[in-house]
């Protein structure tokens, strides 16, 4: 689902509001009022504090021709002899490139990391008129659009094959990817994964209704209960399927411990990657992306999509139920792979890379570089001496 307009929307229905503060006294005032920074002067800051030299390194933005619309990525690492990790992002239609910033640049140490703003998200979005980008606007089309980004990034900078990281929705075209062309991978690293849309659905339902009825909620159950039985068999709609987000986000399923997402809308105001132009996109090409993809999104089932010709490695978040980690754990069980492994973050929901940056660092460079280590392909390994 859409982390941008619809949570926006649902944050605001939760009645969150700015925390009420008792007055100060005089004796806390401050002496005299703090500097005021600028948008620009704030992106600025964090762009210098995360320089890459381009002797050695990769910084660029590309705006690649791809199935009749521009598309946009990002690639940023500090050593080109790095290999490459192609992040899928979530939604429909909720790039990572503009809070990339939070989480990503330790990553640049290890890995060349693209972020693809995909048709109908962010950049792309606002490149591009809705009338061209529709008839690319499924499951298939995407993928196809996926498979050029991919062969662009092996060929532009000479790599036989790269990492590819699906998460949320990217976590369908991750499947797809990797079931097409095993042989473009190192591995598939799937985050957040979706096994099965509506299962999906029916299990983030009854863990926010539980959780309402644990804390006595009036309003959540009335609201929940209401909507039974969920999701049922028709169509979904966006009223709907946005009453059980709201909830599930509420109870942490999203990001654990946490009652909404305004730290990502928050870090996503100040992103170096993306001017005013570009944030204000984001909801349209939410929206549009939304009309034209949740039903698909409903549809998918990968209960018997097991089989895989490259690694899989399979990040869960302990407390997951916007894709609830019950079914990716399960999944797992099935997969059948040339090397597998589950790796699950126990103190995070859905969002990972940012609920627990330091761990899942950790996990890239001690469960998922290695694959590439075998091949020659990254930097030399840095030589510790004793005194």
């Amino acid at each position: 689902m859409s982390r941008k307009s619809l949570l926006i929307s649902l944050a605001l229905a939760v009645g969150m509001a700015a925390p009420a503060f008792a007055p100060a006294s005089a004796a806390d005032a401050p002496a005299k009022e703090a500097p005021t920074l600028t948008r620009a002067e704030v992106t600025r800051i964090l762009d210098s504090n995360r320089m890459i030299l381009p002797s050695q390194g990769v910084d660029e933005k590309v705006k690649l021709h791809i199935n009749g619309i521009d598309q946009w990525i990002s690639v940023r690492g500090k050593d080109r002899r790095n290999p490459i990790l192609l992040f899928l992002h979530g939604g429909p239609a909720a790039p990572a490139m503009p809070e990339g910033y939070t989480f990503q640049s330790p990553w640049e140490d290890y890995f060349t990391v693209v972020q693809w703003d995909q048709r109908g998200a962010g950049k792309t979005y606002r490149a591009n008129t809705e009338a061209a980008m529709a008839p690319g606007m499924s499951i298939e089309g995407m993928t196809s659009d996926a498979e050029q980004v991919v062969q662009y990034l092996r060929e532009h900078y000479g790599k036989q094959k790269i990492f590819v990281l699906g998460h949320s929705w990217g976590s369908i075209l991750g499947v797809e990817l990797a079931q097409r062309h095993p042989d473009w991978f190192y591995a598939y690293i799937s985050t957040g994964q979706v096994v099965n849309g509506r299962r999906n659905e029916e299990v983030g339902f009854n863990y926010a209704l539980r959780r309402a009825k644990e804390e006595g909620n009036q309003t959540a159950i009335r609201e929940l209960e209401a909507m039974t039985p969920y999701p049922g068999n028709g169509k979904m709609t966006l009223e709907r399927i946005g009453m059980r987000s709201k909830w599930e986000m509420y109870y942490g399923g999203l990001a654990w411990g946490r009652k909404d997402y305004q730290f990502d809308v928050d870090a996503e105001e100040l992103s170096p990657d993306y001017s005013r132009e570009d944030l204000d996109a984001i909801d349209k090409g939410s929206l549009f992306s939304l009309n034209h993809l949740l039903q698909p999104l409903l549809d998918v089932n990968f209960d018997h999509v097991t089989r895989f010709g490259c690694p899989v490695i399979v990040f869960v978040g302990a407390h997951d139920y916007t894709t609830p980690h019950e079914l990716t754990e399960a999944w797992f069980t099935h997969i059948q792979a040339p090397s597998k492994k589950l790796v699950s973050f126990a103190d995070s929901a859905h969002m990972m890379m940012q609920e627990q940056p330091g761990r899942f660092l950790q996990h890239l460079v001690t469960d998922v570089l290695p694959l590439a280590q075998q091949a020659g392909d990254v930097m030399p390994t840095e030589v510790v001496r004793d005194r």
